[in-house]
């Protein structure tokens, strides 16, 4: 028999020991490294789970609803509510015994009867345990989110969260095994997905008006210099200063993924994240903790590849001085959309319905409608290198206004609530589930859009390395096609 030598034999366990480190990730992390890609842990369902795919509960006629968390979201969303019919707000909660009693005066302004209080780190719990709540909306910080949720599931309530859902790849999959498990609805209250110019912008891509879409882009800028102090216990700041990556990706993200139908045909492969130092967050928590690390770069870029070959841009940045700005821009063959900082489309000619330019140049010019010629509207209002005139865009705008906004739009621009789309959110929520019909955003969705701040700051961490994202539909995305906002 051949013999190994000593050094042929040490090169071989070498190798061995190159190749378990290649194919496995640090001690103790849920990740390891397979072809040159970050790819996290995906844990399998566990018998007796269902997809919440197009879930639909029994219809709830008359929803009674708890809130959690009433410091600087949850008032409004209370105000809100006492505005919806078939709704009876049954307890409001809070750390503060002050900010549950500021709520109990909306409520009798709007003839409803004063709410149960709950006070206290652990009050919440008594609220969902109740059996006359169907409905848990949470407003707390970020790191209660999912563990109010997951209770509020477990003792039979939906729930819907505020942004994000999740802080983690663990409570991602926590909220997507709860909901799946016990059957019941998890939104995340992504209000952006329900402005006027998003949800018109989603209609005309599901009419293919841009053709179609190759790229997209969504962003939250915005300096928070002066409201860092309104945060209870410093919990915003705190948070930026223990994790890097894109911490708060939804508000521009959610809109961008619904345009892009993930989960419903398409769904996100992989992201790399790059990010600058701390300079302005790190001086601020110097000056107010005495801090001398800071997580989170001054300004976070993540790029993200669709399974449809798309990419999409997210940008993250709430310490320098700029103006606010989602972006929200949608590229696609034969038209573009862009919200910020200047709101406008660019389309091919050709690419626009006559009845839409006859519109625009009736608005114009001031003229009488049996006067126009549709064939006779000049092509050269679109060209592709500039925005449409401002009397384009709005025939635009009334052409492709959303079903949802020609119902609801109205009420909702006179109740509030970041302009009014903050009233629709909770209008389609309650609408759905007096109607026993799949809601608007479902589990899935709060933990892909949730669970960009763990993956980007995993791909910042390893030099901007590529990161698998995670399939929460366990295989199942592109069993509906399309996003759809269902009515009865």
């Amino acid at each position: 028999m051949k013999r190994t030598s000593l050094p042929n034999l040490f090169v071989a366990l070498l190798a061995l020991v190159m190749c378990v480190a290649c194919c496995s990730g640090p001690s103790g992390e849920n990740y390891s490294f397979k072809d040159g890609m970050i790819v996290f842990d995906e844990p399998s369902r566990a018998a007796g789970q269902e997809s919440m795919l197009g879930f639909a509960a029994d219809p709830i006629p008359t929803v009674r609803v708890g809130f959690v968390g009433l410091g600087m979201r949850g008032p409004g969303a209370v105000n809100r509510f006492t505005h919806l019919e078939g709704v009876e707000i049954k307890g409001l909660c809070d750390l503060k015994q002050e900010n549950v009693s500021k709520c109990q005066p909306m409520l009798e302004r709007a003839g409803m009867p004063k709410a149960t209080e709950y006070v206290g780190e652990e009050a919440y719990k008594e609220l969902c345990e109740r059996d006359d709540v169907d409905l848990i909306y949470i407003a707390t910080d970020w790191l209660n989110h999912t563990p109010i949720a997951l209770y509020a599931m477990e003792h039979g309530k939906h729930v819907a969260i505020e942004v994000p859902a999740a802080t983690s790849l663990e409570e991602c999959w926590q909220l997507v095994d709860t909901s799946e498990r016990t059957r019941r609805h998890c939104m995340m209250l992504e209000n952006c997905v329900y402005d006027f110019f998003e949800l018109t912008c989603l209609n005309m891509a599901q009419q293919g008006v841009f053709g179609e879409i190759l790229h997209a882009e969504g962003a939250y800028i915005h300096n928070l210099s002066e409201v860092w102090n309104s945060y209870h216990g410093n919990w915003r700041l705190d948070f930026n200063q223990k994790h890097r990556g894109d911490v708060y990706p939804t508000h521009g993200f959610g809109p961008v993924c619904m345009a892009l139908n993930m989960h419903r045909g398409n769904r996100m492969n992989y992201l790399v994240c790059m990010d600058t130092k701390s300079v302005i967050g790190l001086a601020k928590a110097k000056e107010k903790t005495g801090a001398t690390e800071f997580a989170n770069g001054d300004q976070t870029t993540t790029l993200i590849k669709t399974e449809l070959g798309q990419t999409i841009k997210l940008q993250h940045n709430v310490f320098t001085p700029r103006p606010y700005n989602r972006l929200y821009q949608l590229v696609g063959t034969k038209g573009f959309a862009n919200k910020y900082p200047i709101e406008g489309f660019t389309f091919l000619p050709g690419q626009l319905p006559s009845e839409v330019l006859k519109d625009a140049t009736i608005a114009a010019q001031s003229l009488d409608l049996s006067k126009i010629d549709p064939e006779s509207v000049p092509e050269a209002t679109l060209n592709p290198h500039g925005f449409v005139s401002q009397d384009v865009r709005s025939a635009v705008m009334a052409a492709y206004k959303h079903p949802i906004h020609k119902e609801i739009e109205e009420k909702a621009k006179k109740v509030g609530g970041h302009g009014g789309m903050d009233f629709v959110m909770d209008y389609r929520l309650v609408y759905c589930l007096q109607n026993g019909l799949p809601l608007d955003q479902d589990v899935y969705d709060a933990a892909e859009w949730s669970c960009i701040g763990e993956l980007s700051a995993t791909s910042a961490k390893h030099n901007s390395m590529p990161v698998a994202v995670p399939d929460f539909t366990r295989g199942d995305w592109n069993k509906l096609q399309g996003v759809k906002f269902y009515t009865k």
